[in-house]
């Protein structure tokens, strides 16, 4: 998603990077820490404060990696960081979820283990040798699913709720399609 969003990002983003001259993982390392007030926002029933974390977590993640090339800072080891950070970001969110009450324990493990697995598909792919982009629920998307359950569920928590099913549901539907994705490229 983000990648077709790319130019209309870039056009927004590098005269922010071009002011910011600092090592982008740094930036990187900040996004967790505004995952846990997410999380802990969710614990307090604050959708509100959460909803407005996670916006914040995600604009420092796609700057750090605007930062990242502009400043031509592009490395490994940054790609490795930023992923395994946004895997960190994800797992916190869900967990606050759990803890708010929005969703069961249960629901909530569903959503964690989906979110890793979509990643690993993409990563064990990738070390296979095929690009795996494919699927519809990116992270960007899921992200964007929970804060639409959010807006939702400040009206009613249980929408919230059901809205949470659903990304599960799509979520394991991206490994579906992740899987047999790379089992074309790869036979």
């Amino acid at each position: 998603m983000l990648g077709r969003l790319r130019p209309f990002l870039n056009k927004i983003l590098n005269p922010i990077a071009s002011s910011i001259n600092i090592n982008p993982n740094i930036i990187t390392l900040l996004s967790p820490i505004i995952c846990v007030i997410a999380a802990y926002c969710f614990y307090q029933q604050n959708l509100l404060g959460g909803a407005l974390a996670i916006l914040f977590s995600g604009f420092l993640d796609i700057l750090d990696d605007a930062i990242a090339r502009y400043h031509n800072r592009t490395s490994d080891f940054g790609a490795l960081l930023d992923s395994t950070i946004d895997r960190f970001a994800d797992c916190i969110i869900i967990i606050g979820l759990i803890f708010g009450g929005y969703c069961d324990w249960f629901l909530g493990i569903l959503l964690i283990h989906s979110a890793l697995t979509i990643s690993y598909v993409k990563a064990r792919a990738e070390g296979l040798g095929t690009k795996c982009n494919t699927g519809i629920a990116e992270r960007a998307v899921r992200l964007i699913i929970i804060m639409i359950g959010v807006c939702i569920g400040m009206i009613n928590p249980i929408y919230f709720t059901y809205i949470l099913v659903f990304l599960m549901i799509i979520s394991y539907f991206t490994v579906l399609q992740r899987v047999l994705y790379s089992y074309n490229k790869l036979k």
